[in-house]
């Protein structure tokens, strides 16, 4: 896979897939431009090598119609004002208008275009679509690693039209965090899990037990494993039909010689919310009617304690509800073991992501992946199809 390094970007027209899919209010505030961020260093090396750049991006879910909620043109604002220095916005992505503005960049100019699901084209890799992006690039830049497990029009359908591609920084480096992480990792190597469902992560879970030392599991898909193993967990959030996969799983992991951390107690509250009743209970005394919510303060000791003398952490998901108050220490305690720890951290997920943010640890992670769906597809085995567009 060719980088920035291998590409003489002066005077050509370089099309960069960027991941601008960032929180916007209804006033055009970005909340959070971590993902903008990111791929600044791609741009300006772009920019300063003389390239005359057209970046495109999604933002949103806007089904293949004009939703002026999801327009770009606040997002160009907002790069123009990190970059100190214009970026131009087009109202559409493909057409007429846009090749002529394309045809009058000169070199170091800054074109974004509107967002690319406009058109439903987008998502269904279809082969016009992509020929009409291809259209306006000599050079053609993935730096999206959040959507490069899609096979879109942008991703992959340009690609393979555009005879000089590369990856951007970004994605180079996802892409060598991850070969750092599993194909040399210091061990040992930890795989610290949680979120919501295991069949989200099963596939991560079958192929890390090739490759970790141990497997931590926590959050709500514990409680799946929990029952797998014949403890009654209440009302707890359960797969029922991931039962024989959760136990299948376990008995993997122990014919493997892969120790499987799971909680021990957990915190439990009677509904769903901030104010319910809370208690900490060891999880076979877990009351019918309640549901586990957090992890408890042994199974913190003893996950903290499965981290201490890891060389290589990698974390997706989180330890509870930690959105609200009353479940969220034990998610946080876990984001200071793994910033404490003098691991390879790698943190991946929105939800991952924010509570290492909530945790203000950001600065003592070795990397935050800015990729969830692209970030597990990698932990089962997968290769992306942005990637292998680029090879």
């Amino acid at each position: 896979m060719k980088t920035l390094h291998d590409i003489q970007p002066a005077g050509k027209r370089v099309l960069l897939r960027a991941d601008f899919n960032v929180p916007m209010g209804e006033d055009g505030e970005i909340s959070d431009d971590i993902r903008i961020r990111m791929v600044l260093p791609t741009i300006r090396h772009i920019v300063a090598a003389g390239g005359r750049l057209i970046i495109c991006s999604h933002l949103g879910r806007p089904k293949g119609k004009v939703v002026a909620a999801f327009s770009l043109a606040p997002v160009a604002r907002h790069l123009a004002g990190l970059l100190e220095r214009p970026v131009d916005f087009i109202d559409d992505c493909i057409g007429a208008k846009v090749e002529a503005r394309v045809q009058a960049l000169v070199d170091g100019e800054i074109l974004l275009l509107e967002n690319l699901r406009f058109y439903g084209q987008e998502t269904t890799n279809e082969a016009g679509f992509s020929a009409a992006l291809a259209a306006l690039a000599d050079i053609y830049v993935n730096d999206a690693f959040a959507v490069s497990h899609r096979a879109h029009a942008s991703v992959v359908g340009v690609a393979e039209l555009v005879t000089e591609r590369c990856a951007g920084f970004l994605l180079q480096t996802e892409m060598d965090y991850f070969h750092k992480a599993l194909a040399a990792p210091r061990r040992p190597l930890v795989a610290l899990v949680g979120g919501a469902k295991v069949s989200s992560k099963l596939g991560a879970l079958e192929n890390m037990l090739d490759k970790v030392d141990r497997m931590v599991i926590g959050g709500a898909m514990a409680n799946t494993f929990l029952k797998s193993q014949g403890i009654e967990v209440g009302a707890s959030l359960v797969e029922e039909e991931l039962l024989p996969a959760a136990r299948q799983l376990v008995a993997s992991a122990e014919t493997r010689g892969v120790q499987i951390y799971l909680p021990e107690d957990v915190v439990v509250a009677d509904r769903f919310a901030a104010e319910a009743a809370v208690r900490n209970v060891r999880v076979e005394d877990i009351p019918a009617g309640w549901m586990a919510l957090d992890i408890g303060p042994a199974t913190i000791a003893r996950f903290t304690g499965a981290l201490a003398d890891a060389g290589t952490i990698i974390w997706n998901g989180p330890m509870g509800a930690f959105e609200m108050a009353p479940f969220a220490r034990g998610t946080m305690e876990l984001c200071r073991a793994v910033a404490e720890s003098p691991a390879l951290s790698i943190v991946g997920g929105g939800d991952s992501n924010a509570a290492v943010k909530m945790a203000g640890q950001e600065e003592n992670i070795s990397y935050m992946s800015t990729g969830g769906g692209a970030f597990l597809e990698l932990m089962e085995g997968k290769t992306l199809p942005g990637v292998a567009a680029l090879e």
